[in-house]
């Protein structure tokens, strides 16, 4: 029951899923790939049965709107920092039955684990293992979460914070999923690579929403 307590919140019975991006404090630029979120959510349509929102919300974890959306999503180049209620916030949230993707675009890694260790000191990152349901779910990656952007040449790996057998929080490092969802005229990446971030973030979304295991 409390794997759908967040996918319900205060939404309205048949209103359409959602991404929530955090507007997180600390500096860094939360607000970085514009292009992207509104690429997945139409990826997420195409690909799947689910109704869902044209765009996401922006939302900071002191706003009610946090309990409505079954996928948070946090990314940026900088600095990450969380108040001590918005500790508390997230940690009610994604115990609650919330998902939080955090998404590395270079430049989050050391203030995100960080923050997330306060979140949850006893349940730190390890990594998800490659016959994870959030790699199969819709679309099958057997080598786990793709490699978009070249960044340090480190392979892309996926993180998470597990609570119980639920992945409540997936952490993608070295990958730049985010820059793969952007418009094509952006970072010009190649067509194949953009679907493959495009494939891996509509799986992300159905296991938030649907808590396949």
């Amino acid at each position: 029951m409390a794997a759908t307590l967040a996918v319900q919140g205060g939404r309205a019975p048949g209103a359409p899923l959602g991404i929530a991006r955090l507007h997180y404090g600390g500096g860094g630029d939360w607000y970085a790939n514009p292009s992207s979120l509104p690429n997945l959510l139409g990826a997420i349509r195409e690909q799947t049965l689910l109704r869902v929102a044209e765009r996401e919300r922006v939302v900071q974890l002191t706003e009610p709107d946090l309990w409505e959306t079954p996928y948070l999503y946090m990314t940026g180049h900088g600095n990450v920092h969380f108040t001590e209620l918005e500790v508390g916030t997230l940690r009610r949230f994604l115990e609650q039955g919330g998902f939080l993707h955090a998404d590395d675009n270079y430049g989050m890694d050391e203030s995100f684990r960080r923050e997330i260790a306060r979140v949850f000191p006893d349940h730190p990152l390890t990594e998800v293992s490659l016959n994870h349901p959030v790699y199969r779910v819709v679309h099958a990656f057997p080598q786990g979460l793709p490699k978009i952007h070249e960044h340090d040449g480190l392979p892309a790996q996926g993180f998470g914070v597990f609570l119980g057998d639920r992945l409540a929080v997936y952490y993608s490092y070295q990958s730049d999923l985010g820059d793969g969802w952007e418009d094509p005229d952006v970072h010009g990446d190649p067509e194949p690579v953009r679907q493959a971030a495009l494939r891996m973030g509509v799986n992300l979304f159905v296991y938030a929403v649907t808590g396949t295991r």
